[in-house]
């Protein structure tokens, strides 16, 4: 909609309103309203809506791979199929029901740069794509769909086959700060000094200590059941690496990364330090 940026019609003024907008965020100025960008005006828009409001939920503590209930130490679980759930779009996600168990040997993580999980959910229908899992600002796990499925989220085909991912939610930018504290979630960590592709990111909100330590049982659940492996992609100096890596991509590295690893366009989740995280479940 070019009301989002101020326009009314489709023509040069959008793009160039549409470029504006990407370079006060930081992203890359095409002028075209690509799912990076789409994210960042959609919360900024969802920001001054105030319709935050407590849902009812049934919570499970169980996943389902292949229509089997794989058992998770978290206790607040939410399927798909539950009341106050969240589910993937058909059509927006490979459908492998009735094929072979699928081999699955990454688990991606991602921030979604939006306010919660129902925004999240809600852009990613919209934009045509999927993940498995989204982790709310209270640490409530929501899954889906199925994991024998193929979500769309690891920005190519190859990764999306092999893989299982998570959104955590994380709106990014601290402007958002107070958006989290109006409404009780507490104040975000900031995050500062990260570099990612050789890159040093400007200061951005962090993940809340429970979304961490929901990621950590669910990178738990699923290592117990899966081909993914208690392993990171690490630098020459054996810590976690801060860049994309070749082996992830091509099917030479099997266990937990984020979705920077994946592609050199990413950045998400810059600043976790997957090795470390895992070294406290083992």
């Amino acid at each position: 909609d070019p009301t989002w940026f101020g326009e009314k019609h489709y023509d040069d003024k959008l793009v160039r309103a549409i470029k504006k907008f990407q370079k006060q965020y930081g992203l890359t100025a095409d002028g075209l309203c690509g799912p990076s960008t789409f994210r960042r005006i959609w919360t900024e828009r969802q920001a001054d809506i105030d319709d935050f409001r407590p849902v009812n939920r049934k919570y499970s503590n169980y996943l389902v791979y292949n229509s089997n209930f794989i058992p998770i130490e978290w206790d607040k679980v939410v399927l798909w199929s539950e009341e106050g759930g969240l589910s993937a779009k058909p059509g927006n996600y490979y459908d492998y029901t009735g094929r072979a168990k699928r081999n699955i040997r990454l688990f991606v993580n991602h921030w979604d740069v939006c306010l919660d999980s129902t925004r999240c959910n809600d852009v990613l229908n919209k934009r045509g794509i999927s993940v498995h899992f989204l982790i709310d600002n209270d640490g409530t796990i929501f899954q889906t769909l199925d994991m024998q499925h193929g979500a769309w989220h690891g920005s190519s085909g190859r990764v999306n086959r092999a893989s299982v991912g998570v959104e955590i939610s994380n709106a990014y930018y601290p402007k958002y700060q107070n958006w989290y504290e109006k409404r009780g979630f507490g104040e975000r960590p900031t995050m500062k000094g990260v570099v990612v592709h050789g890159q040093k990111l400007p200061e951005f909100l962090g993940f809340y200590d429970v979304q961490i330590q929901a990621a950590q049982a669910l990178w738990k659940a699923i290592e117990s059941t899966t081909a993914v492996e208690y392993k990171a992609p690490l630098d020459d100096n054996g810590n976690t690496s801060t860049k994309y890596e070749q082996d992830v991509v091509y099917g030479k590295f099997a266990g937990i990364v984020s979705h920077y690893h994946c592609s050199k366009k990413k950045i998400d989740c810059g600043g976790m330090d997957i090795k470390a995280l895992i070294e406290e479940i083992k």
